[in-house]
């Protein structure tokens, strides 16, 4: 198999093996800026697509030869991810929590981070099957209210978002994931429309400070909405917004929790805090990073 960068990839040859595939297109992947720690993933992941194959059948026969229609193939997915498209974008999907999620243009590529945001809300909830009331603002792909509904088997949910292409995303995986009876897609901002009161309140805001968004990484700059990464100059722009609404949407016991950047923790605590509402846990991602603050109202933890 040849690889030519300037027209693709990777070419068809005789006795092209699932093994070399993965080695020239993850050497292309490099070459064409993704870490190296990274590409060889992409590679297998992306050969595992175009061939139609499981792990199992990838690791059961690496040297089985690439049809031409599978190396074609290969060379457009590959051509795709140098140009740095994530390759949850190129195959659609994403796995996230224990579901897979259809990744729709337009809407946040969910992050394995935001898996704190769930594992901390679960943490916090004693009995899985309360029939609790759950709200999701800017729900983007659906992921977060998916994984917990499938957790919490009484819940139901209200997911909110102002971008009309997240609602749409949110429905379909709610759909995907066999939980769409009990849950509900309102297009609005934040939870300006919504009248109740919830058990609990989940959120993942656009957090990055505007003037950092020109230096984030490709696959995110070009690929995920600003409307889901502008957080305003300091990034905390969203959760001004939603902690000053949550006296009004949060029931007296219940809790709200949020992601944030890896340096904000701080800064969203103390606005939770000028509003009433006393920290419970700091959730810390796979990175060791505060990913997560979590909080009740002051009354309910006294």
């Amino acid at each position: 198999m040849r690889r030519d960068p300037a027209i693709a990839p990777v070419e068809p040859e005789a006795a092209t093996s699932r093994a070399q595939a993965i080695d020239e297109v993850a050497a292309y992947l490099v070459e064409s800026g993704v870490a190296p720690d990274l590409a060889q993933d992409d590679a297998r992941a992306l050969l595992r697509a175009a061939a139609g194959l499981t792990r199992l059948d990838l690791a059961m026969s690496p040297q089985a030869p690439l049809s031409e229609e599978e190396a074609d193939k290969l060379s457009h997915y590959a051509a795709r991810r140098a140009a740095r498209e994530p390759v949850s974008r190129i195959l659609g999907e994403r796995g996230f929590w224990t579901l897979d999620l259809v990744v729709a243009p337009n809407v946040l590529d969910p992050r394995a981070d935001t898996e704190t945001l769930v594992e901390t809300a679960l943490s916090l909830v004693d009995a899985r099957d309360a029939p609790l009331e759950i709200l999701d603002l800017g729900c983007g792909s659906g992921a977060i209210v998916c994984a917990l509904l499938s957790e919490w088997p009484r819940a139901r949910a209200v997911a909110v978002d102002l971008s009309p292409h997240a609602c749409a995303a949110t429905a379909g995986n709610l759909m995907r994931c066999g939980v769409a009876d009990r849950a509900r897609v309102v297009r609005g901002r934040w939870g300006e429309s919504l009248a109740g009161r919830y058990d609990v309140i989940v959120s993942n805001p656009p957090y990055v400070r505007a003037g950092d968004i020109p230096a984030l990484d490709p696959e995110v700059r070009l690929y995920d909405p600003a409307l889901a990464l502008d957080g305003g100059p300091d990034g905390l722009d969203c959760y001004r917004t939603i902690v000053a609404d949550l006296p009004r949407l949060l029931k007296s016991d219940g809790i709200v929790a949020f992601e944030v950047g890896s340096d904000q923790a701080v800064g969203v605590a103390a606005l939770l805090g000028d509003k009433g509402f006393g920290v419970v846990k700091v959730g810390r991602d796979a990175g060791g990073h505060e990913r997560v603050v979590a909080a009740r109202p002051a009354a309910a933890r006294s």
